[in-house]
């Protein structure tokens, strides 16, 4: 068999986004986060491929689509250093590493019962205080959480 051929473990994509380097155990994770049962996208979910980096990893491919901003931040919050390759005519145009932003609207719960954004309805605003160890600040009540605290909304 072609060695081409034994290395493809996932068809090829004419246009949307390549999710990369996943961890395994982060895989299913960023499939709920981005809501992919909902989507009526041609969809493909390796798990568990073979990785030079992870030794394991995941990888989603999504036909016809590509995330704003507020979507891939949910990403990079469960799984860092994951790879974003946008496709177009079965050509790569775009490749980002994701990375945290400075600061998370909306996306993150208050690990704080008695923070206002818990008790009252207002979006949530944290600012990332340790990019590498994914620490971040509530900007109303200051508590602070790591990336093994975090709910994601």
């Amino acid at each position: 068999m072609d060695k081409n051929k034994q290395e493809l473990q996932v068809a090829a994509l004419r246009n949307g986004t390549v999710i990369d380097h996943i961890p395994s155990e982060k895989l299913f994770t960023v499939v709920s986060l981005l809501r992919l049962k909902e989507m009526n996208n041609n969809i493909t979910i390796g798990f568990n491929l073979k990785s030079q980096k992870l030794g394991k990893k995941g990888i989603i491919k999504i036909a016809d689509k590509f995330f704003c901003d507020d979507e891939i931040n949910r990403i990079a919050i469960v799984a860092p250093n994951v790879k974003l390759n946008i496709i177009r005519d079965y050509e790569v145009v775009e490749k980002r590493e994701l990375e945290l932003p400075d600061e998370l609207h909306g996306i993150v719960k208050c690990a704080n019962p008695k923070c206002i954004t818990n008790n009252e309805p207002m979006p949530t605003l944290f600012h990332v205080t340790d990019k590498k160890k994914c620490t971040i600040k509530c900007h109303y009540c200051e508590k602070e959480q790591t990336r093994d605290d975090i709910e994601v909304i």
